[in-house]
């Protein structure tokens, strides 16, 4: 009976000795954490209407899934700046499938900027996950034994211009997550594999261009088109969630011609149109119209005029 007193003691007070051990993860630190929802956000104007394409897995990690888990959590961070109206992916997969465009982030800058102009967007992001890894350490001291979960990738973003066609702004992130299993004396958590990996170090690539990425996209010029024309009101394809307000000015200016690459045939941009006049929003007409009457040159506008933010 004393023998075995004795070793349950030793057995408390060892669990007393890691009791402070967990299973949170590691690798992300509290200056981290404060950056997924701390963006620099100078840009005062309309909300940029982006596009994401589920991202590519390009690694020899083939676990499926992945393109879609970059695309969803970059979908939540641009979410949570508020600055912008993100289209739903499903929209967008459906405009590509059915102008044969593709629904992946191969998708080309020229065909992006295509389904883009269909939906009415300002940019469209692509990416990919160029490299992907999961790795083990583990160490034993006896009676404690620790195995330490390691996730490591790389994750490539690419922002299309739709009204040039042209690449904006390419950049990648590098992400590391860790994960601690313990046990002592044969007591804790097993050691099976952590669904949650894979998101987390996604993650942790990700929020590392986030602020460029916030101010590059803001760097486009937002522009909106007149969708119809009745009694004198001029009807555009924004609604109340883009941010235009009653009062603000808008400019109108006729679609230019589109200018190709001679050598590679490539969508370059368009030729400025000329401008036709001024608008004032006056309201809204449900929730995806804002309504507008002309200051000047009401008789030389047309539905699919490009509309331009101007001033309040």
């Amino acid at each position: 009976m004393y023998n075995k007193c004795i070793v349950y003691l030793m057995i408390i007070s060892v669990m007393g000795l890691f009791s402070g051990c967990s299973s949170a993860p590691l690798a992300v630190s509290p200056a981290m954490r404060s950056q997924q929802t701390q963006y620099k956000i100078t840009y005062q104007g309309p909300k940029k209407r982006v596009g994401i394409i589920d991202f590519v897995n390009k690694s020899a990690y083939g676990k499926r899934g992945l393109g879609s888990a970059a695309s969803d959590i970059l979908t939540t961070e641009l979410f949570k700046t508020n600055a912008f109206v993100i289209i739903e992916r499903d929209q967008l997969k459906s405009v590509l499938s059915e102008q044969k465009l593709g629904t992946s982030g191969t998708v080309n800058p020229e065909t992006a900027a295509k389904a883009g102009q269909i939906l009415g967007l300002n940019a469209i992001v692509t990416g990919s996950i160029s490299e992907f890894g999961i790795s083990n350490e583990s160490v034993d001291y006896g009676v404690y034994k620790k195995k330490i979960q390691i996730a490591e990738c790389v994750v490539d973003i690419r922002v299309v211009d739709t009204t040039t066609g042209q690449l904006l702004y390419a950049d990648s992130g590098k992400g590391r997550f860790e994960k601690e299993i313990k046990q002592v004396l044969g007591m804790g958590q097993k050691s099976s594999f952590d669904e949650t990996l894979g998101t987390e170090v996604l993650r942790t690539a990700i929020v590392k261009f986030m602020d460029n990425l916030i101010q590059q996209l803001t760097t486009i010029e937002w522009t909106g088109r007149i969708a119809s024309i009745s009694a004198g009101k001029l009807y555009i394809n924004a609604g109340r969630s883009i941010g235009l307000k009653v009062g603000d000015t808008l400019s109108v200016t006729e679609l230019g011609e589109e200018i190709y690459d001679p050598e590679t045939k490539l969508l370059l941009g368009r030729a400025e149109g000329a401008v036709k006049g001024n608008l004032t929003v006056t309201g809204y007409a449900g929730d995806k119209l804002t309504i507008a009457t002309a200051q000047t040159g009401l008789e030389s506008m047309k539905v699919g005029d490009i509309v331009k933010y101007v001033s309040k």
